[in-house]
């Protein structure tokens, strides 16, 4: 059966439960950055590229099945960590699951505490784009 968005989320709470210093914190997210998949050059375009982000990100989105599954990549090694977070909680849902998605891990993980307000507006950057990417295919999905 699959996981809920909270499921994953609580997943990840766990996760980072395991490491006391933020450093050690910050290494991991890393570790997820360069276990994200390589994004296709032909998505690398200025047009999927997210604004707000101080690194450069490219953020994909399709839907297939009905759910909507993401793909990124960032010249930032740290950033790349954020978007696999991010991919891994809301990829493969249902579109109404990423719009109305909290996201109470990033909080939770102490990742909006921790970076500079840059990089928290690159975060939040990049959660529009997925939950805008979601609202338009929920309403081709509609048509």
């Amino acid at each position: 059966m699959e996981k809920t968005i909270k499921e994953i989320e609580s997943e990840i709470i766990e996760e980072f439960e395991l490491f006391d210093e933020w450093s050690a914190k910050y290494e991991y997210i890393i570790e997820l950055g360069q276990k994200l998949p390589p994004l296709d050059g032909k998505y690398k375009t200025d047009e999927n590229r997210i604004k707000g982000c101080q690194s450069s990100v490219w953020l994909n989105a399709y839907e297939k099945d009905g759910k909507v599954f993401f793909e990124a990549d960032s010249d930032s090694t740290f950033v790349k960590g954020e978007i696999a977070l991010l991919i891994r909680v809301l990829s493969g849902h249902r579109p109404e699951a990423v719009i109305d998605a909290e996201l109470n891990f990033i909080d939770a993980i102490g990742l909006r505490q921790h970076v500079a307000v840059t990089r928290a507006n690159g975060l939040a950057s990049m959660i529009r784009q997925m939950k805008i990417f979601a609202l338009g295919l929920q309403t081709v999905n509609r048509k």
